[in-house]
Parts: C-alpha cells; structure tokens; sequence
C-alpha cells in the first residue's frame, strides 16, 4: 500500500506499540510492524500480524509481562 485510502496520505512502514481492545480487556503490543499514513496516522497490518495478535488475545500465546493502568472517569462534561 503506497497511500492511505481515507486521506491518501504517504504510506510508510514502521514499528510500532500498539494498544488493542478485545473486549473488555486491553493488550499493549509492542515492536509490531505496521503500515502508517503519515498524513492521519491510521495504521494498517499484515494478515499474519493481525494472527499473531488474536493468537495472543486468544489466550494461545502467553505474554511477556503484565502491566497496569490508571483508569480515569470524567465526572463533569470536557469542554472543547
């Protein structure tokens, strides 16, 4: 992929951490190799990446460490 197909921004490959959803649960990957539009930022990965990660959150593959987060709630609403 040569250029992005929202914006048609400059495509270039990169590694990357990526945080993912499954769920309700959230999985950090990190050195993950993507495609990533320069112009907005969205990123797009190769099927075998994409295996690899439901392999992980899937429970198949186990992971290196395990991390926490702070959680936030906003109380009052965020003026823009």
């Amino acid at each position: 992929m040569k250029t992005c197909p929202f914006c048609k921004g400059d495509i270039k490959e990169e590694m990357i951490d990526h945080l993912h959803r499954w769920g309700k649960e959230m999985y950090l990957f990190e050195n993950v190799t993507a495609e990533v539009c320069s112009q907005c930022g969205e990123t797009f990965f190769a099927p075998e990446v994409l295996e690899l990660m439901d392999n992980h959150v899937k429970g198949k593959l186990k992971a290196e460490k395990t991390i926490s987060i702070p959680v936030i709630r906003l109380t009052e609403k965020a003026v823009a």
